[in-house]
């Protein structure tokens, strides 16, 4: 098929940063996209060809969205799984598939799916609802990690409870309660698999994490961890990808406990968090994969050019409005800093508003710029 300069058209459900970053490559190739978001100021509407604006949860809506396009593909989980089945069995091309999707969309199913595949996990129990657990508190061992099963992202749906008191004012939802980890490194792995089923991965990042807001401040890529944990890293993630049979990209969260075991933590079907370094440290971003994957073309490179470090910037506690970037100059006079801005005209404590990327030859140098970026820019509004 001719995707290029052609009348060939790719969806994108989600119209948020993940899905404007994946349009510098599809406008890189020239390939038609059509995107649906509900709102109308998503990041994506000023890079594609034809948007839509309309609930990614609503049967209709992304059906009819679905059958305007030639393949269809998501940047965000939380979308109509009903609808995306019903494309699929009509012949439209979904990747990932709606199957894969029903696997990782709740993660109480997604948790029970490592079980049923010997892929290494922490220990938990699935409740129906916070009241259900709150019965069974006394079986529980505190302190625990609690997770609503559906419609968490960005730290939001998950807690660390170490008293009963810390159940209070959560969602009476249903829910995990998963053994917490005492682990030496977040780490993360991302696989990526064409339609023909070539497989590659890129090199296993560190994640460091903000201690409250339960996200990432740092992805730093190569992890700074021995060969052979970065090895059994690469292989579990490879054997994950395989378990689930995607196509595109699977980001594979991990643990490296205090006695070297790997533990899957969650994956995410899509271009992910943990790979936004690759656009400038790679020889293929992550995002130019995930199309060469969708569209069944080869894959590009996933090697490291440089050492690479990802700073997220997220609006500052206490200011809500329209967004200031402080100092973004200052950041943008040091060598190898280049910051990405994701469109979000209303910033918010915590919300993700863009990131910054930091490439040395020399990985100390590069974490040493990459605080100093941290510390310097600063997310806040003019109101």
């Amino acid at each position: 098929m001719n995707y290029f300069s052609s009348d060939f058209k790719l969806g994108i459900l989600g119209g948020g940063q993940l899905g404007k970053m994946l349009l510098a490559e599809t406008r890189k190739f020239d390939i038609q996209t059509y995107v649906l978001d509900p709102s109308d100021e998503a990041p994506c509407k000023i890079a594609c060809n034809h948007f839509v604006q309309g609930s990614l949860m609503d049967f209709e809506t992304v059906y009819n969205f679905g059958k305007q396009v030639d393949v269809l593909t998501f940047e965000i989980e939380l979308v109509n799984l009903e609808a995306l089945e019903k494309l699929e069995n009509e012949g439209k091309k979904v990747y990932p598939s709606p199957k894969t999707l029903k696997l990782i969309q709740n993660k109480g199913i997604q948790k029970e799916f490592y079980i049923q595949n010997n892929i290494p996990t922490a220990p938990f129990e699935k409740f129906e609802s916070l009241e259900n657990l709150k019965s069974k508190i006394q079986n529980l061992k505190l302190p625990f990690i609690w997770k609503c099963t559906e419609f968490g992202y960005d730290g939001t749906g998950v807690k660390v409870v170490r008293a009963i008191s810390d159940l209070e004012n959560l969602p009476n939802v249903e829910c995990i309660a998963e053994e917490m980890i005492a682990f030496k490194n977040e780490l993360a792995v991302i696989v990526v698999r064409n339609v023909s089923g070539e497989v590659k991965t890129y090199p296993v990042v560190e994640m460091e994490f903000h201690p409250e807001a339960n996200q990432v401040e740092y992805v730093i890529c190569p992890a700074r961890i021995d060969d052979k944990i970065a090895q059994k890293a690469q292989e579990i993630a490879l054997q994950v990808s395989k378990k689930f049979n995607h196509v595109g990209l699977l980001a594979v969260e991990m643990f490296q406990t205090q006695n070297d075991e790997i533990l899957v933590n969650e994956v995410a079907p899509r271009p992910h968090n943990s790979g936004h370094h690759t656009i400038e440290a790679s020889y293929t971003s992550q995002f130019e994969n995930h199309l060469r994957a969708t569209l069944n073309l080869p894959l590009g490179n996933c090697d490291s050019k440089v050492a690479g470090i990802m700073v997220n910037l997220v609006g500052e506690e206490n200011f809500s409005g329209p967004v200031v970037y402080e100092n973004i100059e200052k950041i943008m006079a040091i060598n190898g800093v280049t910051p990405h801005i994701y469109g979000k005209k209303e910033t918010r404590p915590f919300r993700k508003m863009g990131h910054v990327t930091i490439v040395n030859e020399d990985m100390k140098i590069a974490r040493k710029i990459a605080e100093e970026v941290k510390n310097s820019i600063r997310v806040i509004s003019t109101k």
